[in-house]
């Protein structure tokens, strides 16, 4: 971000003193104040300031999104039935066409089982953010004080035998289907984001390109079970190892208009 946020200022530290020069067209997110050139310097400070909820806006966006779709590929391998229904479903979906769309992935009933319980097992933020407690109150029998940091343990609920049974680490996603358990927040045993209308936006649609245009396989006559699936906790958890698979075309992939008008 802070690299796009320079190039637009070098090429606006450019314009001369003309009409508009003296006032950049760039606004802080925060305040709505216009980034102006003062000497012919660009006040960076509010250009920096102005990148803070920019860097929130994309790292929210892109790195869970991100995460979770590596994680739902690497169960998929690790779980070859699983992949095989998966995309069995996409492509039959998908007969006769050539491209999928956003309005393609809204029927793939398994493919969301795949990413609800991706989800599950592998919360894009495990320890969710962290809440203040407005008022006392008793969880447990133990007491919370007003004003007190609680941290929940999204991975720990949702790998918890106690409402997933003796095969909570098991990757099916049939599990879920039928279930009224959803990530809006109304079942706490089972919250990636916590409470709310939150999800990880385009997983679904990218999933489905991938299973469906490519066939996929391990490197190195690797079996699925060999897969290392180990987390590397942080904000996020991501893998541990970069997951590395080899790709086999299996339908043509559509032409893409990149030229620039």
């Amino acid at each position: 971000m802070e690299t796009v946020l320079s190039k637009r200022v070098a090429a606006l530290g450019k314009v001369g003193r003309g009409a508009r020069g003296k006032q950049s067209a760039l606004r802080s997110s925060a305040g709505g104040e216009k980034l102006e050139d003062f000497g012919g310097q660009l006040r960076l400070d509010l250009l920096i300031f102005s990148s803070s909820p920019c860097q929130d806006i994309f790292v929210g966006g892109i790195d869970t999104s991100s995460t979770t779709l590596e994680w739902a590929m690497s169960e998929l391998m690790r779980n070859p039935e699983t992949m095989k229904r998966a995309q069995e479903e996409v492509r039959e979906a998908m007969r006769g066409k050539g491209k999928v769309e956003e309005r393609d992935a809204e029927g793939l009933s398994y493919l969301k089982l795949v990413i609800k319980l991706t989800l599950r097992l592998h919360s894009p933020a495990p320890l969710l953010i962290p809440r203040v407690g407005r008022e006392t109150s008793q969880v447990l029998g133990f007491k919370i004080p007003a004003g007190s940091r609680v941290v929940v343990n999204a991975w720990a609920l949702g790998r918890d035998p106690t409402y997933w049974g003796d095969d909570a680490e098991c990757f099916r996603p049939e599990r879920f289907q039928g279930s009224p358990v959803d990530f809006k927040g109304a079942n706490f045993e089972y919250i990636p984001f916590g409470a709310g209308r939150r999800m990880c936006p385009g997983v679904e649609l990218l999933l489905a390109h991938l299973l469906f245009y490519f066939d996929w396989e391990l490197p190195h006559a690797m079996k699925p079970g060999d897969l290392d699936m180990t987390e590397n906790m942080g904000g996020t958890a991501s893998r541990k190892s970069e997951l590395f698979l080899l790709a086999a075309p299996r339908i043509p992939l559509p032409d893409v208009d990149i030229s620039w008008s």
